[in-house]
């Protein structure tokens, strides 16, 4: 089987909507490598777009997954349930901020996870209108477009999306948007647009995936808690991208001493497994009627057992500390560059999650010299991933569990695409 025929039979059988990256197809993968169907070998630091916190292929989450397949695959949680479903949640609720009862609801996607965010802010607050963030992502679902803040590729030509969703600018010290430019976009809102009565929440990244990984200022998040206090409104943490140790903690938001009232997970959570959550204070949670949540693979016990698998390898392996190690690493090599990489404007993260954006000498953002980055990388068998609203920065998303010699390997390629 060649890659090239593989490809002519993509184009002629799926549509162009799916856009794919890579121009070569998967035969195998471990830990932080992948080889395809020609036996060339690649380094893995997009993670499946961050689903592989675990890495490739655990060994803990296979024999769980195959363990679950001995015994059922599918009875729909809401028709016949399942023990693991409830100590998968009680586990979620322990960990997730927020010092006071919590419950927990699964879904499938981070999609499906922020819709139902939504629902169950609406069904407690009895308020229609939502506020998100410009760059922000949250989905592909029509909801999740209309509070994603970013149009291409992502809302162009989808129009309309649902109502009573607005959206504010996000800090970003390198494009001139400070925290006080936020919060008073957001009382410009509450003058112009919408009252804050009629606002059930406000949904942020604490770092932004798609936006370019800029980090929300601890001010700016203390803020946002204090507004919502004044007003009756609820604070959703988008954990779908930084949860699961992702930022040197096991989620983003403990970063910040304060807590989100209710918190969207997917991704990492089930290490490469279909499933996604929303954690809240459980009188909120409790809003929604019964019916009202669930769907037909919410929960499915297969993810949920590979869920319960990353628990126990993130504790037992110590993953989040050598997260945060490996992203100190990763940022002390990308500063170490800075000199002979003059399209360098910024090196920025939290934790494992760390970026680096590129500017023309004009200071505008340089693109062209993104897309070669990422190209010549992947010549050279190193998998990265792009993002930011103007397709400048290059996010790093490897594995925690990669091994020290292929991180040091794919972070010597990483140099050598950066120096021309």
């Amino acid at each position: 089987m060649k890659n090239a025929e593989l490809v002519r039979r993509k184009d002629a059988a799926t549509p162009r909507g799916v856009g794919v990256m890579c121009n070569f197809y998967a035969e195998r993968a471990e830990n932080s490598e992948i080889w395809d169907v020609e036996g060339r070998r690649y380094i893995d630091f997009a993670a499946g777009i961050a689903v592989l916190n675990t890495g490739h292929r655990h060994p803990l989450l296979v024999a769980a997954v195959q363990k679950q397949l001995e015994r059922f695959t599918h009875t729909a949680y809401q028709i016949v349930p399942y023990a693991s479903y409830i100590e998968l949640a009680e586990k979620i609720n322990q960990r997730a901020p927020g010092q006071w009862a919590k419950k927990t609801a699964f879904f499938t996607t981070g999609a499906e996870a922020v819709e139902n965010a939504i629902k169950i802010a609406r069904a407690a607050t009895g308020r229609p209108a939502v506020i998100a963030f410009s760059g922000g992502f949250h989905g592909r679902t029509m909801m999740g477009m209309a509070l994603t803040g970013k149009v291409v590729p992502y809302k162009v030509g989808f129009g309309p999306f649902p109502g009573e969703v607005y959206h504010a600018p996000y800090p970003c010290e390198l494009h001139g948007v400070s925290v006080e430019d936020s919060l008073k976009a957001l009382q410009v809102l509450f003058k112009a647009d919408v009252d804050p009565k009629r606002v059930a929440a406000i949904i942020f990244e604490p770092v932004q995936g798609e936006g370019g990984f800029n980090v929300a200022p601890a001010a700016f998040v203390k803020a946002l808690r204090a507004l919502c206090d004044e007003h009756g409104i609820l604070l959703i943490a988008d954990e779908v991208q930084t949860g699961f140790g992702r930022t040197g903690k096991l989620f983003a938001m403990e970063h910040y001493g304060v807590a989100p009232d209710l918190t969207t997970m997917a991704k990492s959570l089930a290490g490469g497994m279909p499933l996604s959550a929303v954690c809240g204070r459980a009188e909120i949670m409790d809003a929604p009627a019964p019916g009202g949540l669930g769907g037909t693979y919410a929960g499915n016990p297969l993810a949920v057992a590979s869920a319960l698998a990353v628990l126990e390898v993130l504790e037992e392996e110590n993953l989040i500390a050598r997260g945060a190690a490996l992203g100190e690493r990763l940022m002390d090599r990308l500063h170490s560059l800075r000199p002979r990489v003059p399209q360098i404007a910024e090196v920025r993260g939290l934790g494992a999650m760390v970026a680096v954006e590129f500017q023309q000498a004009d200071g505008s953002p340089d693109a062209e010299f993104t897309r070669e980055v990422q190209n010549r990388a992947l010549q050279k068998g190193l998998l990265l991933l792009s993002c930011g609203v103007h397709g400048n920065v290059i996010r790093f998303l490897f594995p925690l569990t990669i091994p020290d010699a292929v991180m040091d390997e794919g972070l010597d390629i990483l140099a050598d695409v950066l120096v021309r």
